[in-house]
């Protein structure tokens, strides 16, 4: 038998030219300080290694991830950046984060005395940086208890602290107090514990909406995320996004279309009782691919014709319904989940507005059977 080619007609498009463009926005951002690319969760549903590398080479000096699986994919693709996960692991995971040379974030006592030890069996030295809960209250050392972590650190002849660390919980919004609280209470640790860390390379505590507000030009790394993808990180006025480009366009084709009368029901529980006669298109995507099965009670849109089209129906887990009026619509017409089609356009933020949520949740729900194509490679 020959071969057999197939290809789904749903996909996501990767403009790895939009990401490199937005990579050299935010490196301006930064200054004098380094920009480190966010490629956890699968690069928010981008595609951890062609992104990494995208962003590397626009000028990306590290990458940052979540897990250990995630630091050692990005290793066993080639890339030798410096990678930091960005959180402690399972400690069984202590000598394959030190064998492939990962930057270790540390903060508790047991986490920092396995990595001694896989440094002491593998002869190797890890890097670590010190994350100090600054008011986030999710993880970190207190402040109390940083110095003497610190201490205890560098006292570890197989441990270099080569960095501090801190996360905003508030940087989306300028107006809370919280930011700068945070930010002086991290300036004031890192004084102290440089005192007791002579090899301290690195202090950084800027996200996304950090380095876009450049509120931390202190910060030697700057860790952009969700920025590095096109899209807003919170509540960021639209002149900081200026120049930012999206990167995933959301595809698909119509499966099937059927004219339905008025006073009809659409999908499971037949809850979308039509009240005119209409075309309904079918679209071959649904909660499985990262649509949200109550899309159908929001606002959320699609792009069918050049034309917002409403959902109508519970979304199922395989297809989803619109409606398109009296226009005439065929089987193969093209669908624009989120993305531009022809004058008119669907955002990531629009989808995430309309089902209140966040952006990055909506890019991160695309799910793995979506195939991913990477254009501008």
């Amino acid at each position: 038998m020959g071969d057999i080619s197939t290809a789904r007609a749903t996909r996501a498009e990767i403009d790895l030219g939009a990401l490199r463009h937005n990579v050299r926005v935010l490196t301006a951002h930064a200054g004098a300080s380094e920009l480190w690319a966010v490629v956890k969760a699968n690069g928010y549903g981008h595609g951890a290694v062609p992104c990494a590398r995208a962003a590397l080479s626009a000028g990306a000096k590290g990458l940052c991830v979540a897990l250990t699986q995630e630091a050692i994919e990005l290793r066993s693709s080639g890339i030798t950046a410096p990678i930091m996960v960005m959180s402690e692991q399972p400690t069984s995971d202590a000598e394959a984060l030190v064998a492939n040379d990962v930057v270790c974030v540390v903060y508790n006592e047991h986490y920092i005395g396995a990595l001694v030890a896989a440094g002491r069996q593998l002869g190797k030295r890890a890097v670590v940086h010190l994350k100090v809960d600054t008011g986030m209250h999710r993880v970190g050392v207190s402040i109390d208890a940083a110095v003497e972590r610190a201490r205890h650190i560098t006292a570890q002849p197989q441990l270099l602290l080569e960095g501090a660390m801190t996360h905003l919980a508030t940087a989306d919004d300028p107006t809370h107090p919280a930011m700068q609280r945070q930010l002086q209470a991290f300036a004031d640790i890192v004084q102290q514990i440089r005192a007791v860390a002579p090899e301290l390379r690195h202090a950084h505590c800027a996200n996304s909406a950090a380095t876009l507000r450049e509120v931390s030009p202190e910060s030697t790394i700057m860790r952009a995320g969700i920025a590095m993808y096109g899209l807003n990180p919170g509540e960021c006025d639209a002149s900081l996004m200026a120049g930012l480009l999206p990167v995933m366009t959301l595809r698909s084709q119509v499966s099937h279309v059927q004219r339905v009368r008025a006073g009809e029901g659409v999908s499971y529980g037949l809850r979308t009782v039509l009240d005119r006669d209409t075309t309904i298109a079918t679209l071959p995507l649904g909660y499985a691919d990262g649509i949200a099965r109550r899309a159908w009670q929001t606002r959320a849109a699609v792009l069918v014709g050049g034309v917002k089209r409403r959902i109508v129906g519970v979304v199922t887990m395989d297809q989803m319904m619109v409606d398109c009026g009296d226009d005439s619509i065929s089987v193969g017409d093209d669908v624009v989940i989120f993305g531009s089609q022809g004058a008119e356009s669907v955002s990531v933020e629009d989808w995430a507005l309309a089902l209140d949520t966040i952006s990055y949740e909506v890019v991160c729900a695309v799910s793995a059977r979506v195939p991913r194509t990477y254009l501008g490679q």
